[in-house]
């Protein structure tokens, strides 16, 4: 990935002041900068935007970075250098939060997005999906109907990639159980080591903060993209964050989302460990807003959308740091995949609701619970499919139990075949799957 181009200096000096006072006066096109302004973008792509304007576009850059001062909030993380921020609240930002306050409480016209009774299924495959799609973007190697069939059998991972997706899911689930707790950098090195788990070059470091400089951001060129702050500053730097992710919105009101996108932000940006903060970062985000009270995040892969874009996500990171800390870039960022990643989730239990509905047939021919009958459907859907009782108490979230009666009793009305393999119950297909099948009609 290219660096991005540094924006320039946005000091007005006295020459350019009466050319900013004749740029008022033109009412069209400080309109046409105003719809430029819209994104928010970063200056490359302002720059292009406005190539073709009357007007030079440094002129205009320092135009437009002045009314972003106008609403600016400020943060000030702490007293060491590179460590005050600031964002803007668009009205295009707004409208999503609002969106969100709306639906990731879990109720959408009238009713919740996920139906309650799906609640246990829906969530296993939401943090599958995220899991995979978290460690694939720190270079975990493998497709999602492996790395599924992994965690949905419950089989050791077989190497350094499955052990990152197994690592992530585990610590995902964890983080639920802990959403009312404090946030202490006990919390955050106990995050990083269920995450990193027998994944680093060097065990030592699994849940404890860098003790030398030598880490650094760079492409696959080796070329530097971000030198972290000194290993001497983290301890102040990590009590501030975590002062930061407890503040009460008592006296400086600040959108909980928001406050969620920054703590993800900060923890790359501190780079407290050797490695492994992408996905750290990414399991506070979802702590955070969990313990706001946004329960639906849970059923989020929002990595499954940053990884779509993942050179979109790195740029993010890096138009903050050279646009003067201007969180906004980062902030916009996430909300949009969000916003992609919610609507991903209404699509998705919108087709498995319309699913359900094929199953009917299934189920007034037999006496069968759903449970089966999805599993009778999937048979369907790719006939050489091997199942075990692990892979079925995985997908629909049962004891081990009622998988296995699930599966016998498919088995017993003959749906079903079995065969030992080793200490292993399989089973597949029975011969006469097809004919039962024909006498079933589907919508």
């Amino acid at each position: 990935m290219k660096k991005p181009e540094l924006p320039p200096n946005s000091e007005i000096s006295k020459d350019e002041t009466d050319d900013l006072i004749a740029l008022l006066s033109n009412k069209e096109l400080i309109e046409k900068v105003f719809e430029v302004e819209k994104d928010y973008p970063y200056w490359e792509k302002f720059k292009h935007k406005t190539k073709g304007f009357d007007s030079n576009p440094k002129l205009l850059w320092k135009f437009i970075k002045l009314q972003r001062t106008r609403n600016i909030s400020k943060i000030d993380l702490c007293d060491i250098n590179g460590f005050k921020f600031k964002y803007n609240i668009s009205g295009n930002t707004l409208k999503r939060l609002h969106q969100f306050d709306l639906n990731l409480g879990g109720i959408l016209e009238g009713g919740s997005i996920v139906p309650e009774r799906e609640k246990e299924r829906f969530l296993i495959s939401s943090l599958m999906e995220e899991a995979i799609a978290s460690s694939q973007l720190e270079g975990a190697v493998t497709t999602r109907e492996v790395a599924k069939s992994m965690l949905r059998t419950k089989r050791k991972p077989k190497n350094h990639s499955e052990k990152m997706i197994l690592n992530n899911y585990l610590t995902i689930k964890e983080i639920i159980s802990i959403q009312k707790e404090q946030l202490t950098p006990e919390i955050i090195k106990r995050i990083h080591s269920l995450m990193t788990k027998g994944t680093l070059e060097e065990k030592k470091n699994e849940g404890e903060f860098r003790t030398n400089n030598e880490v650094k951001v760079v492409d696959v060129n080796g070329e530097i993209f971000y030198d972290p702050p000194s290993h001497t500053e983290l301890t102040k730097l990590i009590e501030a964050f975590c002062k930061f992710a407890n503040s009460k919105n008592d006296k400086n009101f600040m959108h909980p989302i928001v406050r969620g996108i920054i703590l993800h932000f900060l923890i790359g940006y501190i780079h407290p460990f050797v490695d492994g903060n992408g996905r750290t970062a990414r399991a506070i985000f979802y702590w955070y807003l969990i313990s706001q009270g946004y329960w639906l995040v849970e059923f989020l892969s929002i990595s499954r959308i940053i990884i779509k874009s993942p050179s979109q996500y790195a740029r993010a990171y890096l138009y903050t740091e050279y646009d003067e800390n201007d969180l906004t870039y980062f902030i916009d960022f996430n909300l949009k995949s969000m916003e992609l990643a919610l609507n991903s989730l209404k699509e998705y239990i919108e087709r498995k609701i319309n699913e359900k509905k094929n199953l009917y047939n299934i189920l007034k021919n037999e006496n069968i619970n759903e449970r089966q009958a999805e599993t009778v459907k999937s048979i369907i859907n790719e006939p050489d499919l091997i199942l075990n009782i692990n892979e079925i108490q995985g997908k629909f979230g049962t004891s081990y139990q009622t998988a296995r009666t699930d599966l016998l009793n498919l088995e017993e009305i003959g749906y079903l075949k079995s065969k030992l393999i080793g200490k292993k119950l399989i089973f597949f297909k029975s011969e006469q799957f097809d004919e039962k099948i024909k006498k079933i009609h589907f919508v």
